[in-house]
């Protein structure tokens, strides 16, 4: 959180320009490439086919995601009556056509003591029909802004399907050497993204960003996204009570159902949206950390309680309380 921040003040301060821009774009365009070159590599087909078995689960998580967040997405662009500027609104609904994240939903279903293989393969599906899904719900809903010509779909196979293809093919060879070493490569993944972050603000800034973000937008942008995240954390829960899924799997559903991949919705903004990207991802980045502190409440609580063996009917009321009671931004 720390570092994103950073990587914005940086941008604001020092943004890159002429050449210095050019270079960025480039190192960005290889940083996106490489990202999910390592998506691909680390991705382990036994164990996303071993997952299928939840399919209850799956089917909850992948719907939350791709159906429920853009119908909200959709509804907020229309009748939000706070102010936002027409980019903060598509951002948005760009933020809601973002597939589920792997990391963070996996470290805090582990930490509520639920399910975590079905987070792990939860968050891999979301992240994988995201690929596809992604792109052709953001050609449709924002228009001409997402770049979904000939030429975009060229681009977006060479950025991130082809990497990622190459990854899982290279994976029987390189897959053990990258589980070893997960640490030195932490700060790969986090650097790219950083870097994606600096170059997209960067742009922005040339755009004059902070003359349309003003402190009253931020705040609206604020409530709009906590009301979104109660919102579909009130819908998976409830998802949850209608399946009759299990405790352990009823948080590993909330934790993925709610939760958008600042890793993934990133790299996919920088190739949909071009020099637009800077404005468009500030609702992303702002849902993020809501999504962080709001479930690492939830765990908190879920690992309390986990002694007394709650039902699924009890994750609901506790994923809706939560959420209702979502502290303000910082």
């Amino acid at each position: 959180m720390a570092a994103l921040a950073g990587a914005v003040l940086l941008a604001a301060l020092l943004p890159a320009t002429g050449r210095a821009a050019r270079g960025a774009d480039l190192a960005c365009d290889l940083a996106v490439g490489l990202l999910f070159f390592l998506y691909g590599a680390r991705l382990s087909a036994r164990e996303t086919v071993a997952g299928l078995r939840h399919l209850r689960l799956h089917g909850l998580v992948l719907v939350c995601t791709f159906v429920v967040f853009p119908l909200f997405g959709v509804a907020t662009a229309i009748l939000t009556p706070v102010p936002l500027t027409e980019q903060v609104r598509a951002g948005v609904l760009f933020l809601c056509l973002v597939p589920s994240t792997v990391q963070s939903s996996v470290a805090l279903t582990g930490a509520a003591r639920g399910n975590v293989p079905a987070a792990i393969c939860a968050g891999t599906y979301s992240s994988l029909a995201g690929l596809v899904l992604t792109p052709l719900l953001a050609a449709w809903l924002l228009g001409a802004r997402a770049a979904l010509s000939a030429d975009g779909l060229v681009r977006i196979c060479a950025q991130l399907l082809a990497p990622f293809v190459v990854g899982q093919l290279l994976r029987p060879w390189i897959g053990a050497f990258l589980s070893r070493h997960r640490r030195v490569l932490t700060p790969v993944d986090r650097g790219s993204i950083l870097l994606v972050v600096y170059t997209a603000f960067s742009s922005a800034v040339e755009q004059g960003i902070w003359h349309t973000v003003t402190p009253t937008v931020l705040l609206g942008l604020a409530a709009v996204l906590l009301l979104l995240l109660a919102t579909t954390l009130a819908c998976a829960a409830l998802g949850v009570r209608l399946l009759g899924l299990d405790r352990a799997s009823g948080i590993a559903a909330v934790l993925c159902g709610s939760q958008k991949s600042l890793a993934g919705g990133l790299p996919m903004a920088t190739v949909l949206f071009g020099p637009q990207a800077g404005l468009l991802v500030l609702p992303l980045m702002m849902y993020h950390q809501l999504q962080l502190v709001v479930g690492t409440l939830l765990a908190g609580r879920w690992a309390r309680s986990a002694t007394d063996g709650p039902t699924a009917p009890a994750v609901e009321e506790e994923a809706v309380g939560t959420a209702r009671a979502s502290p303000e931004p910082a």
